[in-house]
């Protein structure tokens, strides 16, 4: 009996595909049978997770190195992408980075510049590319928000800002490429299971009390997983066919019911938070 795939031949393009939720979601575009090209600035990261995910099938997944911030290299990922497959049918705009937790008094403004560039800019320069050939094929655009765009978060100012600018975006761009059914949506993680956020709980004074905070914060008592959010991409990519401006929330029910909000409590931020010695 032959298996439906629910993307198969379809034409995808991610960026930040070579770990975390770009991985995540690279893996189960290339299970339901899509052409996936991905990038990211780290080669041999990029080439490992190449060779991984042709390997999973049934699909195929070709890696491209590019900065996300750079014009040129942009240009390239995209022309590429078409010079071998002839169309592109979604771009997941993921590769962003999340810089320590720090009030506004411990940044510079050029730390800020670089985290735009790479959190905003970078999702400008691939639609800006990408939507001559997307329109073509009434094609979608996905974008990897955060439920701090929405909630916000303490001693992440610099980070919700750049991730408000990427929700205002995907709704403003809804509406500008309604007239090429070009469909324009995103999704917001809460805690997900990834190697960076990983990194930060190692990182912590207590990694053990720090990894219980971040799995009680959703309701589900658990991080998401990188492959939950690619089913929410592939459910927007696929059969969300009605729905443009949007944004799904993946967060266990993170942003629900009552919790300590008194900032002026010694508890607001836990002690293992705090950078280990």
């Amino acid at each position: 009996m032959e298996v439906h795939l629910r993307y198969k031949d379809k034409v995808t393009v991610i960026t930040g595909g070579s770990s975390g939720i770009g991985k995540g979601c690279a893996t189960v575009f290339v299970q339901q049978g899509s052409k996936v090209v991905f990038c990211s600035c780290n080669e041999k990261e990029g080439r490992e997770a190449e060779k991984e995910l042709n390997d999973i099938g049934p699909g195929e997944a070709v890696f491209i190195f590019a900065d996300v911030t750079k014009e040129d290299d942009i240009k390239n990922l995209i022309n590429k992408t078409v010079e071998k497959y002839g169309k592109i049918d979604c771009v997941i705009n993921n590769a962003g980075q999340h810089p320590e937790y720090r009030t506004i008094d411990d940044y510079t403004a050029e730390e800020f510049r670089k985290l735009f560039e790479v959190n905003v800019l970078g999702y400008f320069l691939v639609s800006k590319y990408a939507l001559p050939h997307l329109r073509k094929t009434e094609g979608n655009i996905i974008n990897n928000s955060s439920m701090t765009a929405h909630t916000a978060a303490g001693w992440s100012s610099m980070y919700c800002a750049t991730k408000g600018a990427v929700s205002a975006m995907t709704r403003a761009l809804a509406i500008d490429e309604a007239k090429f059914n070009v469909r324009v949506n995103s999704f917001s993680g809460g805690n997900i299971d990834t190697p960076l956020s990983n990194q930060f709980i190692n990182s912590t004074a207590n990694p053990d009390e720090t990894g219980r905070i971040f799995s009680n914060i959703s309701l589900l008592g658990r991080r998401g997983t990188a492959e939950e959010c690619g089913m929410t991409c592939l459910y927007l990519a696929s059969d969300a066919t009605f729905s443009t401006g949007i944004d799904i929330h993946v967060s266990g029910g993170a942003e629900l019911n009552y919790a300590c909000k008194n900032v002026k409590t010694k508890g607001f931020w836990p002690n293992s938070f705090l950078k280990k010695t």
